[in-house]
């Protein structure tokens, strides 16, 4: 694939999502919802770029929103955390509303094993969002 030009994509959003999608880009001033998909998927190979290149120890935080109703997904995520217990120093949970939890996971530990935890834990269906933090201490 030439890396001059542009692909057209299509891409399936539950209609809320779509219309927070328009509301934030209008207030931050995009002309168009082209720009400010690329701009976010720019942004996302960004943030986890070093999953595939960085070595060594790492330390930070995992933010998790998910639906907790989610048949199966509480029983899934468990098992996910204690495959990785070595890496996980803590874990906070926060019930937000009668549907959705907050998770925030404090991690430590080799960036490969960071990368597969947070992996696994984003595919999960289920899991709304997910933000990976790596601090240096």
């Amino acid at each position: 694939m030439s890396e001059i030009g542009v692909v057209r994509i299509s891409v399936s959003l539950p209609p809320l999502l779509l219309k927070e999608f328009d509301a934030a880009l209008t207030r931050m001033g995009y002309e168009s919802r082209s720009k400010a998909i690329h701009d976010a998927i720019r942004n996302f190979v960004a943030e986890y770029k070093w999953t595939e290149e960085d070595k060594g120890l790492r330390i930070g935080a995992i933010t998790m929103v998910y639906n907790h109703s989610k048949r199966g997904l509480l029983k899934e995520l468990t098992e996910t955390q204690h495959n990785y217990e070595t890496i996980i120093s803590s874990t906070t949970h926060i019930h937000l509303d009668e549907r959705n939890c907050l998770e925030i996971i404090a991690i430590q530990g080799e960036a490969v094993q960071i990368r597969g935890l947070t992996q696994a834990l984003v595919t999960k269906k289920g899991v709304k969002q997910l933000k990976l933090s790596i601090v240096t201490p």
